[in-house]
């Protein structure tokens, strides 16, 4: 096996750090003569690996440092990318039948219908559309700038000279080491990512709903119901200001903390792009994305969380009574434009057939599959339809010196597809906002052109009528969303959070109000939001126990990895009266149980959710238990209140028979499971053998992690979701210091070192000290460097 090509070279530790001492003046060096020295000549790339398998890419030009990047990426996750491609080609039902689930698990449709089959029949119709090559032909802000045009191609080109320089046969990683599907990928297919990473928040998690939509008579079609996705992209962001800073811990702080599922297409990949004097950014990007998302330079540093807004609209469409594929707006009949795909499906004969499929749009977006009866279906439109400027936000921001450049970046581009922004820069100031696209829809629309839903279909907004649709704003770079002059934004010297709670809380000093609605679907704070906004205010006080007043980098990493859980210091020792009180409590089968082992558990754990906190995994599984019996107003003792957003509800009834019944089920569960009451939380939800900490965001965990006993294992690979990539970054007078952590490394073959290497740290709440500077870079120990030639 060919490791490098031949015009490649590695060097390891001292030795290489010794041999690019140069690199501080040079960084690369000078083309040959008759060279270029700019975007599309020939040019070296280095790939600098430091501890924990970290990329630093340094290149004299985009097309370069693509090229660089796509080669890193593919050493560590080859198959990730190659089957996201096969994925967005349409071309799954061809080498895996038409069965098959979305990437990473989650709520398949089962049976309910061929998820492959219609997966690859919305991504073909999309090609077929040629979506992606028109919003290509745009020219910049509308389309992708040159730079990143450059960036893409040679992504796509580093990706293949890898699996040239290595062989399809003798790829490491045995999930699709000599595969036939494993093949070269094109700019175009990256660019289909790109767009599909921008609709995850809209169209994208429908895919299979759109691509087996048939209208009623047509075979294979009948009722099926909706399925949401069963988690959603979620995040805990703090940008920190001077005002809350301890003297001399710098001028402001960002904390990044994405939740996203740890299998499938959404897990991140950290990296550092450098182009000497025009771009030094580090951080991390979605995989096979060209560009840092979450991150920071040497003087500004930003994070996102997801957008609590809108970000999609459902429509119920009226049929035309002669026809279920023709739908009437304002009385007047309109045919639905039809798309048709041939879908190659492997049998399970082994051999091939070919399928014809229709997906069906209209002016309010794609018909999914369920509703469509002789009289109404239903659409959705994404407010990113027309959405391939995310990368040219990402670029300029990554390229600002401070807050105004990033809210040029913002305005310019209009490219954040579904997030918050959350950023600080080394003057101390931070900055919140929602750039993310949104539907230009009323608060009065909102309200007249609502239809309810029932059990046959959720609540959707009226498409028979006109004014029912989308509006725009005159400084929208589209039609259809609002305009930056509409979203809301906040600049304060202390802080601003988010927890995706909506946007009037991000700094309860100073609440956000008149916010359209479309903007807050849901104002109300969830535990996980409470919890990051107390433990801010204790910081600020001391009152936490880290120490003196005012964060450092230390109590910011702390804080992040304290694991505490709002809802037992909130409800703990109401459930502890009630089991002091009642050792003998009847489960809801009947069966009394003798709960006396779980009280002792529960009045010994620590309160935390750390991988070695026993008792922790008994509150979690009563917790999440009780919050399925009821409304929670009636089992907490104050309950909800709007004038108290931040410290309501708490409280826990000992005396509700549903509080009871909980605790004796979980008893139960523990003792037919095997599982001691006061078994570790880490016994429970590991990654590959490795114990993890964190909760759900429901039970009040900041740390947010949902797993299993044996997650990371298996095939397909059980899941996990919660926090991935993790960054605290404080802006000095001397540049950034940062710490971070991948949570599941930066590779996803379960061979490589990187697979659990930071997963380990995770779960002895452990972070990696980053490497940023030339002589940081080249001082580590572990330093690995490649020189590649395009």
């Amino acid at each position: 096996m060919r490791l490098f090509g031949a015009r490649s070279l590695q060097f390891r530790s001292a030795v290489g750090a010794a041999a690019f001492g140069l690199l501080a003046t040079g960084l690369l060096p000078a083309p040959a003569a008759g060279a270029s020295g700019g975007d599309g000549g020939v040019g070296g790339v280095q790939i600098r690996r430091t501890a924990y398998g970290v990329p630093h890419i340094v290149a004299r030009d985009f097309g370069s440092l693509g090229y660089g990047y796509g080669y890193a990426f593919a050493q560590d996750n080859v198959c990730e990318l190659a089957d996201t491609v096969l994925t967005l080609r349409g071309e799954r039902s061809r080498y895996f039948g038409a069965q098959g689930e979305p990437a990473g698990g989650g709520d398949g449709p089962g049976e309910e219908l061929p998820y492959n089959l219609a997966s690859d029949t919305y991504y073909k119709a999309q090609r077929e559309a040629g979506t992606v090559r028109k919003l290509l032909a745009r020219k910049a802000p509308l389309g992708p700038v040159d730079e990143l045009r450059r960036m893409v191609a040679g992504y796509a080109e580093g990706y293949n000279r890898y699996l040239r320089d290595t062989g399809v046969d003798w790829i490491p990683d045995s999930r699709c080491k000599g595969r036939p599907w494993v093949r070269p990928v094109t700019a175009e297919d990256l660019w289909h990512l790109v767009y599909d990473v921008n609709a995850a928040s809209g169209a994208a998690p429908y895919a299979a709903a759109i691509g087996d939509a048939k209208p009623p008579g047509a075979a294979g079609a009948r009722p099926k119901a909706l399925h949401e996705p069963e988690t959603r992209p979620a995040s805990n962001g703090w940008a920190l200001g001077r005002e809350v800073l301890r003297p001399g811990a710098g001028n402001a702080m960002v904390l990044a903390n994405p939740h996203l599922p740890w299998v499938g297409n959404s897990r991140f990949y950290q990296v550092q792009l450098t182009i000497p004097g025009t771009l030094d950014v580090a951080g991390a990007s979605l995989q096979g994305t060209p560009m840092v998302e979450i991150g920071h330079n040497r003087t500004l540093a930003w994070t996102h969380t997801a957008s609590n807004a809108q970000h999609g609209s459902l429509y119920r469409l009226k049929l035309a009574p002669d026809d279920p594929t023709s739908h009437v707006v304002d009385g007047k009949r309109e045919r639905m434009t039809r798309t048709t795909v041939e879908v190659v499906v492997k049998g399970e004969d082994g051999r091939a057939r070919t399928e014809r499929r229709t997906v069906y749009g209209t002016r309010f977006g794609a018909v999914l599959n369920f509703g469509w009866t002789s009289t109404h279906a239903y659409a959705l439109r994404d407010a990113n339809e027309s959405n391939l400027r995310s990368m040219n936000t990402w670029l300029a921001m990554g390229t600002s010196r401070d807050l105004d450049g990033l809210r040029a970046a913002h305005d310019t581009s209009q490219g954040i597809p579904w997030t918050y922004t959350l950023a600080a820069d080394s003057s101390g100031d931070t900055y919140f906002t929602d750039a993310s696209a949104v539907p230009h829809l009323t608060d009065e629309q909102l309200e007249r052109c609502a239809v309810p839903g029932g059990d046959e279909a959720p609540e959707a907004l009226d498409g028979s009528r006109t004014d029912c649709a989308w509006g725009s704003d005159p400084d929208a770079l589209v039609p259809g969303i609002h305009g930056p002059s509409r979203q809301p934004e906040l600049s304060r010297g202390d802080f601003v959070a988010n927890s995706n709670n909506g946007p009037q809380y991000t700094n309860p000093s100073a609440p956000l109000t008149g916010i359209p609605s479309v903007y807050d679907v849901n104002p109300r704070l969830g535990p996980r939001a409470q919890l990051g906004l107390r433990m801010i205010e204790e910081r600020g006080t001391g009152a936490d126990g880290l120490g003196a007043p005012g964060f450092t980098l230390r109590t910011l990493r702390e804080s992040m990895l304290g694991n505490r859980v709002l809802s037992a210091e909130t409800g703990r020792a109401d459930i502890l009266a009630l089991c002091r009180a009642h050792p003998r409590l009847e489960a809801t089968d009947g069966k009394v149980v003798d709960v006396r082992k779980a009280c002792a558990a529960l009045g010994r754990w620590d309160g935390r959710a750390d991988a070695d906190s026993s008792g922790a995994a008994l509150w979690i599984s009563f917790y999440g238990r009780l919050a399925e019996r009821g409304p929670s107003q009636s089992w907490h003792k104050v309950p909800y209140d709007p004038q108290e957003p931040l410290t309501t509800p708490r409280g826990i009834k000992g005396e509700d028979p549903h509080v009871r019944r909980a605790l004796a089920d979980t008893v139960q569960e523990f003792a037919a499971e095997g599982l001691p009451a006061d078994a570790a939380l880490g016994a429970v939800q590991k990654w590959a053998g490795v114990p993890l900490p964190g909760c759900d965001g429901s039970e009040g965990c900041f740390n947010v992690l949902e797993g299993s006993a044996d997650s990371g294992t298996g095939t397909p690979r059980g899941g996990t979701f919660g926090t991935s990539f993790l960054m605290a970054v404080t802006l000095t007078d001397d540049g950034p210091r940062a710490s971070t952590l991948l949570t599941y490394g930066q590779s996803a073959d379960e061979a490589s070192p990187h697979y659990t290497d930071q997963t380990r740290l995770f779960s002895r709440g452990r972070w990696v000290s980053e490497r940023f500077t030339e002589a940081e870079i080249l001082g580590d120990p572990q330093l690995e460097v490649t020189t590649l030639e395009r």
